[in-house]
C-alpha cells in the first residue's frame, strides 16, 4: 500500500473486509488491538509512564501525549499498520494518528530524539518480530 493515500488504504481494507466473514473481521480487530496493546506496554516500560495513562481516552498531559504519539508512530512504521488500524487499536481517529506520525517524523530532525526513537523501534522490532497486521490479510 506504499504510495497510496490514507483514504485509499482505508477503502482497500474495507473492501478486503467485505469478503471476510464476521469471524475473520472480529479476529483481525482483536489482533490489531492486541498488537497496539503490546506497543503501548513497550512504550510504557521504556519511557516509564503508566500504561493506564497511555490508554486513557481524551487528552493527556504533554509527556503522556508525546509518548502515545511515539507508540502510534512505532505501530505504524514497525508493524506496518495503516493509520486507521492504529487509530482503532489506540481508540483514536486515524487523523489523530496521522498528526502523531507527522509530528514524530518532524522531531526526528533532532539527533538526540532520533537516537531514542531508533532504540524504541529496535526494541519493538525485536519483540514483535514477524508480527504484522498485513500478514492477516
Amino acid at each position: 500500500m506504499v504510495g497510496t493515500s490514507a483514504a485509499e488504504q482505508v477503502g482497500q481494507i474495507e473492501d478486503e473486509c467485505e469478503g471476510a466473514s464476521e469471524e475473520e473481521r472480529q479476529g483481525r480487530e482483536e489482533t490489531i488491538v492486541e498488537l497496539c496493546d503490546c506497543v503501548i506496554d513497550l512504550a510504557s516500560a521504556f519511557y516509564g509512564v503508566c500504561g493506564k495513562e497511555l490508554r486513557m481516552p481524551g487528552r493527556s498531559r504533554g509527556q503522556v501525549a508525546r509518548i502515545r504519539q511515539i507508540a502510534m508512530y512505532v505501530a505504524h512504521t514497525v508493524l506496518d499498520m495503516s493509520m486507521a488500524e492504529v487509530g482503532r487499536g489506540f481508540g483514536r481517529d486515524r487523523t489523530t494518528v496521522l498528526h502523531a506520525v507527522h509530528l514524530i517524523e518532524d522531531l526526528r530532525d533532532d539527533p538526540t530524539f532520533d537516537a531514542i526513537l531508533a532504540r524504541t523501534e529496535h526494541i519493538a522490532k525485536t519483540v514483535m518480530r514477524g508480527r504484522k497486521v498485513w500478514s492477516l490479510r
